[in-house]
């Protein structure tokens, strides 16, 4: 009877101690969302590397070799763009937000190139005839193209836009493009990251900048440097374009380049 009893004991002191061991739902729950952060951890380490590696090419190759690196594998074009708009949410202001606000003051007959459109934002916003240009695109309104050959016609636009596309080696040439496309009296519009035009930390003077621009055929209207993080540049397509210029000196201008974080 005794020997009964305290087998019961133990059989009881055994079950107590199973229960015990036994997570409970809300302990699961736990432990199964601790991979699933990771993994989302990891898949944004590996997409911000490889657009950081996209954005280095960029800006260290010309025009044709970025067109013909994307050609080749159109999916990393998607990938930075990805990634682009990634960085760009953590901006306190869109350089492109702030174009489109003077392009609706100005006449809605307009017709308007935008030179690395991304993902065609003045095009989807405005009402104007805009043609979008880009390197690669999955948009058929996106015309695919090295921004210093572009098939527009000579003469054909009243505003051309670079907003944060002047990542080329060769950038001169896509300026020289859009003065080809642009009516006379017709308007320029430049956005670039701040940075980039730093003489102190080895960024191109922006009054050289602006000075060899106007050597192309442009007037300088107007430089807005009050945004912390990028600078606007503003010109006009001089009426009477010179026949033959001296050879203009463009300045280097700085890769933006992403650290590691």
């Amino acid at each position: 009877m005794g020997e009964s009893k305290k087998r019961k004991r133990r059989g009881g002191k055994k079950g107590k101690e199973e229960q015990q061991a036994i997570p409970s739902p809300s302990a699961k729950r736990i432990k199964l969302k601790e991979p699933s952060t990771f993994l989302e951890k990891m898949r944004a380490r590996l997409s911000g590397g490889h657009f950081r590696m996209i954005n280095e090419k960029l800006y260290t190759c010309t025009g044709k070799e970025a067109l013909d690196y994307f050609k080749e594998e159109p999916s990393l074009f998607d990938m930075y763009h990805a990634g682009y708009k990634s960085q760009m949410s953590n901006w306190p202001e869109q350089p492109v937000n702030v174009i489109i606000k003077w392009l609706k003051k100005q006449s809605p007959s307009f017709v308007i190139a935008d030179f690395g459109c991304g993902e065609a934002l003045i095009a989807k916003t405005l009402k104007n005839k805009v043609f979008s240009l880009d390197l690669v695109s999955s948009d058929p309104n996106v015309i695919a193209c090295d921004m210093a050959n572009t098939p527009l016609a000579s003469s054909s636009v009243n505003v051309a836009v670079f907003c944060l596309s002047l990542m080329g080696t060769n950038y001169q040439s896509y300026i020289e493009e859009s003065n080809r496309v642009l009516k006379p009296g017709g308007w320029l519009l430049i956005a670039e990251v701040k940075s980039r035009f730093d003489p102190n930390t080895g960024g191109a003077d922006p009054e050289k900048f602006s000075n060899a621009i106007s050597e192309l055929g442009f007037k300088s209207v107007k430089k807005d440097f009050s945004n912390k993080m990028f600078i606007l540049f503003y010109f006009t397509k001089k009426d009477k374009q010179i026949s033959k210029r001296k050879e203009i000196e463009w300045p280097t201008l700085k890769p933006c380049l992403y650290k590691r974080r």
